[in-house]
């Protein structure tokens, strides 16, 4: 019986290693159809049948063969390409019986050679992966005349573009869209898809763009910007094109846009202007700055430093951003240039942007503030006037010193002036209605600011693979100088509500705040294995900055001039920091996976000058860890898993360290707290994408987890009489706080149909604590959504989308148990476009949001914004004229409900109502071959 067992077992390993041993495989040749030439280093791919994932690559060898290996058993497609012959694809199976396959002589036809009415035209041949780059042949799509690159966007697979022409390719927001691999105007992706032609379009390439730093060492550091770049045909790179666009609407809405391109070789100059106060034109100039003004300094995951404060400015400023509150008027201008020479090894890209963004509106704010049996309802009527004017010149230029150096040197500088004036009227009361204070108030401010940016970023590779040096150097120097008035009337009330007294101020604000930064980070990378590597970074940053903030008041026999200082809501600092940080990060690279660890540390010192001389001066040593680790798995070129974690130190920032009370808002005050101490927090991050290119199939799940230790929270103690708050940070022990997002999302095309079908699950929240009157108040906040999409697609005869979903919101206070601001929602859009007969064109989009009662907000929102227009072009497409009418039922509101520490808020604000406007689009284009022909 042991022998026969044994035997069995034998029997069994042996047939288990004759299985895992079978060798699958294919082989072939290829060869010109008439010539017999070999078609040396062709293409050869292996595609699984059911799912059109890439199994194997290989090239053709020198005598025209070719063959692949430890292939699986399975049903495939093999594609042959080679650039001028048309592409040979064929379905073949491997199983038990076959297990070798010989495609035997594969001839290729040249694509001259083809009889017109043999070509076949497919989405098939018009999409290939080359590494993690997938790129998309427009050539396979229909390009009208005069369509733009967001027209043929529209007809890629996994790519989508919403009305405001926000992209989202494979379930990600594409951030940064480049022409020839340069950036045009930098900052928004819209300059190119809505201005640049359809049919100049040679290649769509998507990818993931990753840090300077990461793309010269090759270890990953997690940062990555989904990116698409637009490949221009080499004939269609010399002459001009633009358009004109002017419209006049009822209620006396308008809007203007003129661009100028005109292109030769490697040179490009565009110029372009935009008028309008309809939200929709001159509105996407993003001004990204890191550093602040002289504030807490951190040292970021890729060296760099990140300043926050900046001993703060107690005055109202405008960003210059418009979120939808309010009416706005924006003008704005720009000029881009850029070139290659010297055989590509030297080019520059520079850009120069002029604008002004003026918002006048008014905001209702409805707020419940939760203590300690003290609960209080407060409303609050604003009225706002905000003007931004600021113009901004930066460069890029790149030299390639040898083949082994590289040198990029970028600089930026902005000057930026605005104007603020705010009104307030307040009330607040106690849940019986009886009053607490109210207050009236007026703030201005007029703020000067200049900000100056350099880097120089030098690279060596030398001999050894994997053995790098690189070199970043970054400086950056920020003015801001700050002049208003704050002039305010409270009047307090008694516990039945009765008036007790009232305090007035009238004061003169002016601040002034600089700061100078300087950091150099050098990092060095060693092979220490053949995929191991190892990568040791030193950096040395310096920070110095004035922070000089007086306040004002009138003498008592002066009517007129501000001149007693307020030495209360007044200082004058000086703060310098000195870091220096090091680190080293191991680096394992298989074909597979990746893995890399290791950790950073900062030494900071930290001194802060009382200039006043009313407080010693304030001196921290501290130091900050970065540990990191990630991990991530490619299962086929088209799917991959990654896993990460990232812990950092945080030290609080200026404002929340020293002792200066800002009164802005006289009920509700903030005081600064000098012996905070540091945080940390450990954060999880995990990703899961597959993207299947023929069946147009993707996956993407992506979400983190993050706690922080000894957090630094917020500390409110308010006067139960004056309904005062006033604000100061502190650690709290023995909790963590806690945040979590998660976004998964899943698109496929519906065979037959030839709809793109998806759905989005999304969640995110956090736990987080406050101190209310020394009471601990925990406060959960979190939001669920979840929506289906439906799109269908077709050049020039429709397009319809829709996508709607419910949603669930939880906002609690441990406070106050029984008022919350738990709530359901359903939001939902979509829209179409009709080409008809006649050159005319008819379309309509609409949104629904609904927000259904709260315990703290008993009134539902409802709002259904629907807009429609209507088309026709002239003179061979090149002119269009549009009729189109914006909320057509006249429901726009601006409406926003949050919920955060013990106060739950509401918010209902002015915003573009219906208008109705006529408009006229010229485009002119002289480049290259010209339009293409109908």
């Amino acid at each position: 019986m042991k022998i026969t067992i044994i035997g069995l077992l034998l029997f069994f390993v042996g047939a288990v290693n004759l299985s895992a041993q079978t060798n699958y495989n294919i082989k072939g040749t290829l060869a010109d159809t008439v010539a017999n030439s070999k078609l040396a280093n062709a293409s050869i791919s292996i595609i699984t049948a059911k799912d059109s994932i890439l199994q194997k690559f290989t090239r053709v060898k020198e005598d025209g063969t070719f063959t692949i290996n430890n292939l699986s058993k399975g049903k495939f497609i093999i594609l042959a390409t080679y650039p001028g012959y048309a592409d040979f694809v064929e379905r073949f199976t491997l199983d038990s019986a076959h297990t070798t396959h010989d495609f035997g002589r594969i001839s290729m036809l040249l694509k001259e050679r083809l009889l017109q009415e043999v070509i076949v035209k497919g989405k098939a041949a018009a999409i290939k992966i080359k590494g993690d780059t997938t790129e998309f042949n427009p050539a396979a799509y229909n390009i009208q005349p005069n369509s733009k690159v967001e027209d043929l966007l529209k007809q890629l697979p996994g790519i989508e573009v919403d009305k405001d022409g926000k992209i989202t390719a494979q379930g990600q927001t594409v951030k940064k869209v480049l022409v020839d691999g340069e950036e045009f105007f930098g900052d928004d992706p819209t300059l190119v898809t809505k201005n640049l032609r359809a049919d100049m379009v040679d290649k769509v390439q998507l990818y993931d763009k990753k840090s300077d730093q990461a793309a010269f060492t090759g270890i990953d550091d997690g940062v990555k910007d989904k990116t698409i770049n637009i490949k221009l045909k080499e004939d269609k790179k010399n002459g001009y094109f633009g358009k004109l666009d002017g419209g006049i609407g009822t209620d006396g809405y308008y809007q203007g846009q003129a661009l100028f391109n005109r292109f030769q070789g490697r040179q490009k100059f565009s110029a372009y202007g935009t008028i309008g106060n309809t939200g929709k034109t001159g509105l996407g100039w993003e001004d990204n700055n890191k550093y602040g003004g002289g504030g807490n300094m951190e040292f970021g995951d890729d060296g760099g430093i990140y300043i926050f404060g900046g001993g703060g400015d107690d005055l109202d400023s405008f960003g210059g951003q418009y979120n939808g509150e309010g009416k706005p008027l924006a003008r704005t201008g720009g000029l881009h240039y850029d070139t290659k020479w010297n055989n590509d090894k030297e080019s520059l890209n520079t850009n120069y942007k002029i604008g002004s963004l003026t918002v006048d509106g008014t905001k209702n704010t409805q707020q419940q503030n939760n203590f300690p049996g003290n609960i209080s309802n407060s409303n609050s009527d604003q009225t706002n006037h905000n003007y931004l004017f600021r113009q901004k010149l930066d460069l890029n230029y790149q030299v390639k010193l040898d083949s082994m150096q590289n040198l990029k040197i970028t600089a930026d500088g902005t000057l930026r002036n605005s104007d603020t004036r705010s009104s307030f009227t307040t009330k607040t009361r106690r849940l019986d209605g009886s009053l607490i204070n109210s207050n009236d108030r007026d703030n201005s401010a007029n703020v000067d600011s200049k900000v100056f940016n350099a880097n120089a970023f030098y690279t060596k590779k030398f001999k050894k693979k994997s053995r790098t040096l690189s070199i970043n150097f970054k400086t950056a120097y920020n003015e801001s100088d700050s002049k208003g008035f704050l002039k305010s009337n409270t009047q307090f009330y008694d516990s039945v509500g009765v008036f007790a007294n009232k305090d007035t101020l009238d004061q003169y604000k002016a601040n002034k705040t600089k700061s100078t930064n300087i950091n150099t980070n050098v990092t060095y990378t060693e092979p220490l294995a053949k995929d191991f590597t190892l990568a040791i970074s030193y950096a040395l940053a310096v920070n110095n900055a004035t922070a000089d903030r007086r306040t004002f008041n009138k003498p008592a026999n002066t009517a007129t001039v501000y001149t007693a200082l307020d030495s209360v809501y007044s200082s004058d600092y000086k703060l310098n920091q000195l870091s220096n940080q090091g680190g080293a990060v191991f680096n394992l690279q298989k074909a597979k996976y990746s893995f890399n660890f290791g950790t950073k540390v900062a030494g900071v010192k930290f001194k802060q000058v009382d200039e006043f001389g009313h407080i010693p001066d304030l001196t921290r040593n501290f130091t900050n860890w970065y540990p990191q680790a990630s991990f991530q798995y490619k299962f086929t070129k088209q799917s991959s898993i990654r896993v990460s974690y990232n812990g950092n130190t945080t030290q609080p920032n200026i404002d929340q360290i020293q002792p200066v009370r800002v009164n802005t808002d006289p009920l509700n005050i903030q005081v600064g707290n000098a012996g905070l101490k540091p945080s940390f927090t450990n954060r999880y991050n995990i990703s899961y994408n597959s993207y299947k290119v023929i069946s147009n199939q993707y996956i993407w799940i992506s979400g983190s987890y993050s706690t922080t230790s000894n957090p630094i929270v917020s500390n409110v103690m308010r006067d139960t009489t004056t309904g005062i708050s006033t604000y100061q940070s502190s650690n709290l022990k023995n909790k963590s706080t806690s945040n979590f997002w998660v976004n998964s999302y899943f698109e496929r095309k519906i065979p037959g149909l030839d709809i793109n079908a998806g759905f989005e699950l999304s969640g995110n929240g956090n736990t987080y604590y406050n101190l209310s009157n020394d009471v601990l108040n925990e406060t959960k906040s979190y939001s669920y959504s979840g929506s289906i999409r439906l799109s269908k697609y077709k050049e020039k005869k429709y397009d319809a989308w829709i996508s709607a979903g419910p949603s669930y919101t939880i906002n609690s206070s441990s406070l106050n148990t029984i008022l919350t601001n738990n709530g359901r929602g359903f939001n939902a859009n979509g829209g179409f476009n009709v080409y008809l007969p006649g050159k005319f064109q008819i379309g309509s989009d609409g949104n629904y949001t609904y927000n259904a009662p709260t315990k703290s907000f008993p009134q539902d929102f409802r709002r259904f914004l629907l807009n429609a227009n209507i088309s026709r072009t002239f003179m061979k497409d090149a002119l269009k004229a549009t009729v189109s009418g914006n909320d057509l039922l006249n429901q726009n509101t601006g409406y926003n409900r949050t919920g955060s520490a013990n106060v739950l808020t509401q918010e209902r604000y002015t915003t573009i109502r219906r208008y109705f406007m006529f408009s006229l689009t010229w485009d002119f284009n002289k480049v290259g071959g010209g339009a293409p022909k109908k």
